[in-house]
């Protein structure tokens, strides 16, 4: 990829215009006179100093012994005409971190050079000052000063964003200084740093003389860019042409960056061994990327050997223990090392902080944040976001609105990322209306992708398909999306999501032309949404042709696999795993445990091996999610005692869905002696959800108790609890058609009626029996077969068989489990209507198909 044309000149006007207050003093901030009661002091009289004696003098210079030596070399008349001593004693000061003391010594030069002006640049550049930096930048061209070598060096890494970058790579053109190897560095560092990767490998394969600094640069920019194939390239590459070149630690460290990114396990091991050989293994840098690799592409043991042999540790290193023990799902060895960490920086606590998060420990995030707000930690922008991602996992209303007025009362609040987290929260917190209001107000053109995508897919996350569907059309009729990587991911998920077959095929082409398809999030998604979707073949087929995979397409594999209730598929995946040597995570063995549900029962005790085996085999600690997978399995076969048994003696506190798992399979098998304990117990744990006044409710219509099944709910509506109504919808002629109980809000809601009406004559005709059972009102029967007959994905049915072609399978998605009757319904339909019908649940795929089920009637 060729590089864009540099500008002609450098521009002040993309100078910031405010600095700190030393940068605006007129004169020295100190004068001679201050420094009388030091002890060294200069004679009058004494001969003018060597450049020998500065040498010495400066060797172990402290505040004071500088601040002496400026004032009598300012008494002698010496400094202003010696750029050497100048410069020596501007270099001194700075190495001791005393800006005010250099800048003001600058001041003072009546002729400052290329050498005085590069060394406080450098400093600015270095300490972050990136502003001062530049000022300083600009004063040196207007004073007809011209840059060399070591000011391009030091100036280069505090010119972005890419204008200032693109001005800068003009001059470096202009006065001929690109063929410096150190000046390429520099310049190829500042287009890694603005993430225009291509340009830094241009940048390289120009470069007549390379040294080892020019392939970490490149290396490095390659793996921030993602580009893991490259790096490894371009290693051989520099193998081969230079063998005088040492690999350093840096270069150890970018490769096993690129390998823990790829999943790269036997490159990995190879960098190591050659780590050793080289003698670099002992390195701090090299054993803090080997617990980083081994994290991600090794076990806990691993892990745990790196951090032992390692003679140094810094708190980097104590850092990426916290990191990895929470990848492992060890929340309790975390706290442990977490606890004995000698010293903890803000990093420490936003890895803990993080590490609550993915592991669902939402409770404990907050009450770490807490205490750091309390003990005046430094909050850094990861720190709010990642409370805010808090606020999403926990899904609490009122803990959402406090949180936000926190962000908002720190100065944050215009954050890009933050307000990004923010929208997502509403939209996870059933704030829509909130989240609307947000996103009409947006004003970063630059972020305004990352906020559609947001609300198009909390459209869709909140049961709102058509406003979801809506404004994608807008976004891009109006062109205010770009589908990047990041937006084609998000677009996929909401395919998939909304069962949107058509659209979705439209965005895997899109990402086909624009080449992002090699990209692995992409991929993974387009596998995902295809199985979502119904498509198994070309989900397979996108899993095949992806050159590269990581355990996240795996478990998209595993879970598309169950979705569509092949559970001994998902299960010859998990053995092609093993026999790969794939390191399985969380996820995987929460569906590999799912898996055993959808088979037969006498693979039960091939799942209690499996769950039994997470911690000593695969070092990972078995989570609520796991517990509910396994409760689930052994209650879907009729082992409920032994799942009860299983919860009271699990080594953590069971959550809330644990028992509901339990719940699920007491209400399949009809046991209301253990579904009562069961429904205390959630109670308990969650008397202010929303779900819990409903369970309630049902259990007080199952026993015949009507009037305090509606005290229940007239009490929901006081605290304004609701639940997310039944939604079946339907996609016909590019658009979505959503359903409701008894809903008649769609235009053609009569001819939908009285299609609906014949066909459940004619079911009933073939041996249809509504089953009451599922009404838990208080009404009579004949009113209760009319509560049946007008459920959602009978409706979105009916619709279907109207609008489409004779012949034509029907595809329906449901927002929660399909009922019994409705089940029953679907058998007979298939039967009447001489259709297929695919319907999509919260449990996957029913394949209804001349009056049998996919799921033989057990799900």
């Amino acid at each position: 990829m060729p590089l864009p044309l540099p500008l002609p000149c450098f521009s002040s006007h993309l100078l910031p215009s405010t600095f700190p207050p030393f940068l605006h003093s007129p004169s020295p901030l100190f004068s001679p006179s201050k420094f009388h009661t030091h002890s060294f002091q200069l004679s009058n009289t004494c001969s003018p100093l060597s450049d020998h004696s500065l040498s010495s003098l400066l060797r172990h210079p402290s505040p004071s012994l500088l601040r002496s030596l400026h004032a009598s070399l300012l008494k002698l008349s010496h400094l202003p005409f010696h750029p050497f001593l100048s410069n020596s004693l501007l270099s001194s000061y700075l190495k001791l971190n005393l800006f005010q003391d250099a800048y003001s010594l600058f001041l003072s030069l009546p002729h400052p050079d290329v050498v005085s002006y590069s060394t406080l640049i450098s400093a600015f550049s270095k300490s972050n000052l990136r502003h001062e930096a530049l000022r300083l930048f600009s004063r040196m061209l207007y004073s007809d000063i011209t840059p060399n070598n070591y000011t391009f060096v030091a100036i280069l890494p505090a010119c972005f964003p890419l204008p200032l970058a693109l001005q800068m790579h003009a001059m470096v053109i202009k006065t001929g200084h690109l063929d410096c190897p150190f000046v390429t560095n520099a310049l190829m560092g500042l287009y890694g740093k603005c993430g225009l990767y291509h340009a830094v490998l241009h940048l390289f394969d120009e470069m007549p003389h390379r040294d080892i600094a020019s392939w970490n640069t490149v290396m490095s920019a390659a793996v921030r860019g993602f580009m893991y194939g490259t790096v490894f390239e371009l290693f051989r590459e520099m193998r081969g042409t230079d063998a005088t070149l040492r690999v350093d630690d840096f270069t150890l460290s970018t490769l096993l960056a690129a390998c823990s990114g790829s999943g790269a396990v036997a490159q990995g091991e190879q960098v190591f061994a050659h780590a050793v050989k080289v003698g670099l293994d002992g390195d701090l840098s090299v054993g803090n990327a080997l617990i980083g690799f081994y994290t991600r592409c090794g076990s806990v043991d691993d892990v745990e050997w790196l951090f032992e042999r390692m003679g140094v540790r810094d708190v980097v290193t104590w850092t990426k223990m916290v990191t990895a023990y929470m990848e492992f799902g060890l929340v309790g060895s975390t706290l442990r090392v977490f606890g004995e960490m000698p010293e903890k920086n803000v990093v420490s606590y936003n890895a803990l902080l993080s590490g609550f998060c993915r592991n669902g420990e939402g409770l404990k995030a907050l009450d770490l944040f807490i205490k750091m707000v309390e003990e005046g930690m430094e909050l850094t922008d990861f720190s709010l976001t990642s409370v805010v991602n808090v606020c999403s996992l926990i899904a609490d209303y009122e803990v959402s609105k406090q949180v936000h007025g926190f962000v908002l009362k720190f100065g944050c609040g215009l954050n890009a990322c933050i307000e990004a987290a923010l929208l997502d929260m509403y939209t996870r917190c059933e704030r829509m209306v909130d989240a609307k209001k947000m996103f009409l107000r947006w004003e970063l053109e630059e972020f305004s992708n990352v906020a559609w995508t947001s609300m198009i897919c909390g459209y869709a996350r909140n049961g709102q398909p058509d406003e979801a569907i809506s404004l994608v059309q807008r976004s891009q009729s109006e062109g205010k999306m770009i589908m990047d990587e990041i937006a084609s991911v998000s677009m996929l998920s909401l395919c998939g999501t909304i069962g949107c077959h058509d659209m979705g095929k439209q965005i895997h082409c899109h990402a086909l032309k624009s080449g992002f398809e090699s990209n692995m999030g992409v991929g993974n998604a387009v596998v995902s949404m295809y199985f979502k979707c119904g498509n198994v073949d070309d989900a397979i087929q996108m899993f095949d042709d992806m050159p590269s995979s990581d355990i996240v397409s795996w478990n998209t594999l595993i879970s598309g696999y169950l979705l569509h209730r092949q559970g001994d598929r998902a299960l010859e995946i998990w053995s092609l795993m093993q026999k790969k040597g794939i390191k399985p995570d969380q996820v995987t063995f929460t569906f590999i445990i799912s898996a055993y549900r959808v088979i037969n029962l006498n693979l039960v005790d091939d799942c209690r091996s499996l769950f039994h085996s997470m911690r000593p085999v695969y070092q990972i600690e078995p989570t609520s999610e796991h517990y509910a997978s396994f409760i689930s399995v052994l209650g879907h076969w009729g082992l409920l005692e032994e799942a009860e048994e299983t919860i009271i003696k699990m080594p953590l506190e069971a959550s809330a869905s644990v028992w509901r798992a339990l719940l699920d399979s007491c209400r399949l098998h009809k046991n209301t002696t253990i579904e009562k304990r069961v429904a205390r117990n959630i109670l308990a744990l969650e008397p202010k959800d929303p779900s819990t006044y409903i369970l309630v409710s049902n259990l007080y219509s199952a026993s015949g108790r009507w009037h305090c099944s509606e005290m229940v709910r007239e009490n929901m509506k006081e605290k304004g609890f609701h639940k997310h109504p039944a939604q079946s919808w339907i996609i016909c002629n590019k658009k979505i058609h959503s359903f409701y109980l008894r809903d008649r809000s769609h235009p053609q809601e009569k001819d939908i009626y009285s299609g609906l009406d014949i066909l459940i004559l004619e079911c009933l005709k073939v041996g249809y029996v509504p089953d009451t059972s599922f009404v838990l009102l208080e009404v009579e029967e004949f009113q209760k077969k009319h509560f049946l007959f007008y459920h959602s994905a009978k409706l979105a049915a009916a619709y279907g068989i109207l609008m489409t072609k004779p012949g034509k399978p029907i595809r329906i998605v449901k927002n929660i489990l399909l009922c019994g009757d409705c089940h029953n319904f679907f058998k007979y339909l298939s039967i009447v209507a001489k259709r297929d019908i695919f319907l999509r649940d919260s449990s996957g795929f029913h394949c209804f198909s001349n009056g049998q089920c996919s799921c033989n009637d057990y799900w």
